[in-house]
């Protein structure tokens, strides 16, 4: 696994089976659509994401929330071809599945409130296209967005915490999963 950007602060918590990453005061990525500066700060670890596959994994924020901080499920070809899948906090102070896929601009776009202190979330790669989805338990998905990144360039998946406004945002992934086939049915809840 390699980081998309500057080395991040990451480990993994034996005891509890999960990756622990770290993000700085400060950090996100996006693309405003408004035209205000673009931040890409943030930094995910990762692999070049195969042909095929679905990663997913439990996504716990496990300090103090600020609003927009996040862990998330991320997609990287260049600063102006990328998304992601967070388990974001809100302006109003809730929990909540947000999606933001950028071509250029970032299209952003805010899912359900989560009321437990984690989520499942899952990005898989089906033929020319993306799909994100969220659960619950991990076992029944909720489709959240299918989109294409227009980019012919290599695309690193990964794992990142972002905190665009507070002072860290200490993320927890578990129950991770890597498999090489993408659910046959994107709306069906496999």
């Amino acid at each position: 696994m390699e980081w998309t950007s500057a080395t991040g602060h990451a480990s993994y918590d034996e005891a509890g089976e999960a990756l622990v990453l770290r993000a700085a005061a400060g950090v996100d990525w996006t693309n405003d659509s408004l035209g205000g500066e673009p931040q890409h700060g943030a930094t995910a670890l990762g692999f070049r994401a195969p042909a095929a596959f679905s990663l997913s994994a439990r996504v716990l924020v496990a300090s103090p929330r600020t609003t927009f901080d996040a862990g998330v499920l991320s997609l990287w070809a260049d600063s102006e071809h990328w998304a992601k899948l967070c388990f974001e906090y809100s302006p109003l102070g809730e929990a909540m599945v947000v999606s933001v896929v950028t071509n250029t601009f970032s299209d952003d776009s805010n899912g359900p409130v989560v009321t437990a202190p984690w989520v499942y979330l899952r990005v898989s790669r089906v033929g020319p296209a993306w799909a994100f989805h969220s659960s619950a338990d991990g076992r029944q998905w909720s489709f959240v967005r299918l989109f294409r990144l227009e980019t012919e360039k290599p695309v690193h998946v990964g794992f990142m915490a972002q905190a665009p406004l507070g002072p860290s945002c200490e993320a927890r992934f578990d129950a991770i999963e890597l498999t090489e086939e993408p659910p046959a049915d994107l709306r069906d809840g496999s």
